[in-house]
């Protein structure tokens, strides 16, 4: 195709979208009210996914050695447990260290563990963690058959509950995020088909005289794409907005700055590139579609 009928096209498509005012705008609407939705369960979504996978990372095998085991003992536990291709870190922890974040936790109350330092009753211990948090339950099954580990602490049965509960909640937002893109799909493109129709005769009468179906075609594609990204861009720059207002308030609430979320970027880009992909999409495949059915004249 020539630049200078590429160049017609362009502008022809652009001048629809003036000459049909009301049902543009019927059909910018529907696709900004519609992404904005999308966008808020995208940004939801993305969030949860977060928290879960922070939680996650958070979980480690606490692994105790036998009181009498020995420097020697004690590397030879470490070089057993770094054999293992699931383990990604491992910290050693002597009694004294341990002695010492015992009685931090303990805050106010550490002076009524004073004087324990010259017979410290802990093990000495290594903190586990692994490449892939879903592991955790294996390795620290293969953890306790090593010599001198006298025991292993994971939170078995909590930690197996996590995992259930974040995959669960993963695979639901994934599908209801999926659901919602189609309905969206389906949705703007029957509001654009709107808009073809109302302008079926022109298809026609340009049908007769000649013009291809490609010639016809193109300014409808020029037009979908047009009102795609212009219903994209609205719904950006408020969720951009609202975003941005959410992340201040949970810094200023004691009770909300618990939860960390996800940063505004590049989260804001992300959510941007997602919604005017889909926006364009979703503009053109509906005037294709809808241009169609009038092509057979």
């Amino acid at each position: 195709m020539k630049i200078r009928t590429l160049g017609r096209h362009a502008r022809e498509g652009v001048k629809n979208l003036g000459r049909n005012g009301w049902m543009t705008f019927a059909s910018i609407s529907a696709v900004m009210i519609t992404l904005l939705i999308l966008g808020v369960f995208l940004i939801l979504a993305l969030n949860v996914n977060h928290v879960a996978k922070t939680i996650e990372n958070q979980v480690e095998i606490r692994v105790f050695l036998d009181v009498l085991a020995d420097k020697p003992a004690v590397d030879q536990v470490e070089a057993e447990i770094r054999k293992l291709p699931q383990v990604n870190t491992i910290t050693f922890i002597s009694k004294e260290e341990g002695l010492k974040q015992f009685k931090e936790s303990l805050g106010e109350k550490a002076y009524l563990f004073e004087g324990l330092e010259n017979e410290n009753p802990l093990p000495d211990s290594f903190v586990v963690k692994t490449k892939l948090p879903q592991d955790t339950s294996t390795v620290a099954k293969q953890i306790e058959k090593i010599q001198y580990v006298s025991g292993v602490n994971y939170g078995a049965g909590t930690v197996e509950k996590l995992f259930t509960a974040t995959a669960t909640i993963r695979n639901v937002g994934i599908v209801f995020i999926v659901g919602l893109s189609f309905t969206a799909m389906f949705l703007i493109a029957n509001t654009i088909k709107l808009t073809i129709v109302a302008r079926r005769r022109e298809i026609e009468i340009m049908k007769l005289v000649g013009a291809t179906n490609w010639f016809i075609r193109w300014p409808f594609f020029v037009e979908g794409l047009l009102m795609g990204i212009i219903g994209a861009l609205v719904p950006i720059i408020l969720l951009g907005a609202g975003y941005f207002y959410l992340l201040d308030a949970m810094q200023t609430n004691i009770t909300l700055a618990l939860f960390k979320l996800l940063p505004l970027f590049p989260l804001v880009y992300q959510v941007a590139l997602a919604l005017l992909a889909i926006g364009a999409f979703i503009g053109i495949w509906g005037s294709l579609v809808s241009v169609r059915r009038f092509l057979r004249v």
